[in-house]
Formats: C-alpha cells, sequence, structure tokens
C-alpha cells in the first residue's frame, strides 16, 4: 500500500497517511516526506532559514476527510527507536520485497523495517563499527537485491542479499569532496556523486570506480567565471543540493543559491547555469516529464519551458502561506507533492499548472524537507 511518510523535529515520531483500501498503489509509487530541526552539513546554508523551534510529541493526530479524488484519508504515527537529535536523511526499500526497507541519519543510525515501515528496529552493521567514527549515512540505493550505502567520514557499504549483510568497500582517500549520493544502476554496477562534483561509475562491485567528469566542479569554475555565470567567484567548493533523474542527467545547486549546473551522460565538464529568477535558489530536481522544477527561497515554485534543459522558466502560483517550499517529488507526469516549512504541502494533478495545499499536515508543528518515491 502506498504511503506518505512524515518525520519531525525530534526524529522519534513519524506519521504516515496510509490511502483506502478502494485506492491502492504499488510500492513504487510511495512517497517518503521526511523532516527534521537539526542542521544538514550537506544543505545547512539552505535549511537554517526555515528551521524553527518545535515539539513534535505533542502533534495530533490528523485526520482527513475521505473524498474521491483525495489521496490520503488519515494519518497513521509511527514511533522511531532513535534519539532526538538524529536527523533523518535516505530511505529506501528493496524491490523484490517491498515491506523490507532501511532508513539512514546522521550518528551511525541505520533503521530497518520488515513490515512496509509499521515498525523500524535498529540495524547494526559489524564492518562500520570498526573504527571510532560516528557515520553520517548520506544515501541508500536498491536495484534487485544489490543494496548501496554512503556516508561521512567516506564510507562505502554493499549489500548482494537485500540487506541481510553488508561488506565494506574500500575507498581512495584522495576523493574529492563527501559522497552524499549513490544509485544502484545494474547487476553490480552504481552510480556515486560527492558534494564537490566528482560523478564515478563502477560495474564490479565496488572494487574499481571510473570517473565520469574530468575535474570537480571548482576546477569547472575557475576557468568559466569570465563566461558571465553570475556568483560563480563566490562559489565554496561545494553543491547545495544534488538530483539526479531517471535516465542519467543531473541538477545541482550552488552553495549560495545563485546559479545551478547540469550533466548529462557522456559530457566531460558539469554546465553552469545563470538562475533564471531574482531570488537565490533553494533546490532543483527533475519532472516526470524530463523537465526542471525549480524552487526559490522565500516560497516561489518554477517550472521550466519544456521538457528538455532549459533556462527559461515560469513561476507557479502556491498556497505556501509565506513559508519556504523545500522539495518537490513526482508520482508521475501529472500527480506531484511538495513539501516545506511549517508542515506545508502542496499537491498538483495536472502536472504542475495549480497546487491545492493539503490541510492535513497544518498542525504538524515541523518543517518537512524532503519528497521521495520508494
Amino acid at each position: 500500500m502506498a504511503t506518505l511518510r512524515l518525520t519531525f523535529s525530534d526524529s522519534t515520531t513519524l506519521f504516515r497517511p496510509s490511502l483506502p483500501s478502494t485506492r491502492t498503489f504499488s510500492r513504487n509509487r510511495s512517497l517518503i516526506v521526511k523532516a527534521s530541526s537539526s542542521e544538514d552539513d550537506f544543505s545547512r546554508s539552505s535549511r537554517r532559514r526555515f528551521i524553527a523551534e518545535t515539539a513534535a510529541l505533542s502533534v495530533s493526530l490528523p485526520q482527513l476527510t475521505a473524498r474521491s479524488e483525495d489521496a490520503l484519508s488519515e494519518w497513521e504515527r509511527v514511533y522511531l527507536p532513535i534519539d532526538p537529535g538524529v536527523v533523518l536523511l535516505d530511505i529506501a526499500f528493496v524491490p523484490d520485497d517491498p515491506n523490507h526497507g532501511f532508513l539512514l541519519g546522521t550518528r551511525q543510525t541505520i533503521l530497518e523495517t520488515k513490515d512496509g515501515g509499521n515498525t523500524w528496529a535498529p540495524r547494526s552493521i559489524p564492518s562500520a563499527e570498526d573504527e571510532d567514527f560516528n557515520y553520517r549515512f548520506n544515501s541508500i540505493s536498491f536495484k534487485g537485491k544489490e543494496g548501496w550505502i554512503v556516508g561521512k567520514p567516506s564510507i562505502l557499504l554493499y549489500t548482494s542479499d537485500a540487506g541481510d549483510s553488508w561488506e565494506r568497500i574500500p575507498l581512495s582517500a584522495e576523493l574529492p569532496g563527501d559522497m552524499v549520493y549513490i544509485k544502484a544502476t545494474g547487476e553490480k554496477s552504481a552510480e556515486m556523486v560527492t558534494d564537490e562534483g566528482a560523478i564515478y561509475v563502477t560495474a564490479n562491485r565496488g572494487y574499481n570506480w571510473r570517473a565520469a567528469v574530468q575535474e570537480t566542479v571548482s576546477a569547472t569554475l575557475n576557468r568559466t567565471v569570465s563566461s558571465g555565470i553570475s556568483g560563480a567567484s563566490y562559489y565554496t567548493g561545494t553543491f547545495n543540493t544534488v538530483n539526479r533523474s531517471p535516465d542519467g542527467r543531473y541538477v545541482a545547486v550552488s552553495s549560495r543559491g545563485n546559479f545551478y549546473l547540469t550533466w548529462e551522460p557522456g559530457q566531460p565538464f558539469w554546465q553552469p547555469h545563470n538562475r533564471a529568477v531574482a531570488r537565490r535558489i533553494q533546490n532543483m530536481g527533475w519532472r516526470a516529464d524530463g523537465g526542471l522544477w525549480l524552487l526559490v527561497r522565500g516560497g516561489g515554485l518554477y517550472l521550466s519551458k519544456g521538457k528538455g534543459l532549459t533556462e527559461e522558466f515560469e513561476e507557479v502560483p502556491v498556497q505556501s502561506r509565506g513559508f519556504g517550499i523545500l522539495d518537490v517529488g513526482y508520482r508521475s507526469t501529472d500527480e506531484a507533492w511538495a513539501a516545506g516549512g511549517s508542515g506545508i504541502l502542496l499537491r498538483t494533478t495536472n502536472g504542475g499548472k495549480s497546487w491545492i495545499r493539503d490541510k492535513a499536515a497544518d498542525n504538524i508543528a515541523a518543517n518537512l524537507y524532503s519528497v521521495k518515491s520508494v
């Protein structure tokens, strides 16, 4: 059954609205929305503007009025066995077993569920506990029974049995930047990204990695500062956010949000782009039709014109109540969800042309940082 999961400022609570029994979707169309009041190193600069003091334990269970066109009907509260200071960062389910999933976070947090997310239990991985490090697990991805986890300080874990056992794969200490994203792409194959723009691919279980780009973003900008990219001279060398399309294209936002970059398979370098709006960029990602969505600081939502890569965007009116929108997730070419500060939840059923505020999360005293299909 498809679900929308929300976690809040104390990170010990998960609210999950379930779909009516008369309308169900497969697991790969479910959505995840997660939030925390703690700061994330990878997106600290963007999140700081929206963080507020919240008390998630006092949140009451919202009841939604069921209508035929509603995707959500009620909220289910799930408690997570973790410390309040833990920041949840990523979630993934095993494709061959949609009830089996993993939830990652800071402070070496790995939670596991075997009942579709109804209950979660801490998972210990001995190969990640050999050294005196408090790992931050940033990203997880599965393809069949094969799975990958990356974290900071530099760590890579691999499983070939749906997470029953995890093996630590050695990595070079000379990798530029911290690993922030990994994508399982096929048998013994994966794609890994660092916050400095390095992209590596492997086809032999992670024992060898090939660079997909010839230089880091900082090196690219050093060559293109004179090309008219506004704000390139202030670039600090790391991404604020990075998102991958299903066909392997990437879009990343600079640390200050004053420009963005794109990369497609086969290109030797990241391509910088001036932002098409006055306000700084909060986040960017891919629509289901291949176009881009863009969020600006302060709550604006923009969609690119057409389905390909372009620097032309149109603003879409949204009811954000003055709070910033932090992420967008598409379930199909028509349906998508947007989430943001103070429990903002928005839904579109026409590809993003118009958005309706879902009041289900209005009473949730937390920011919602991420929407993810699993």
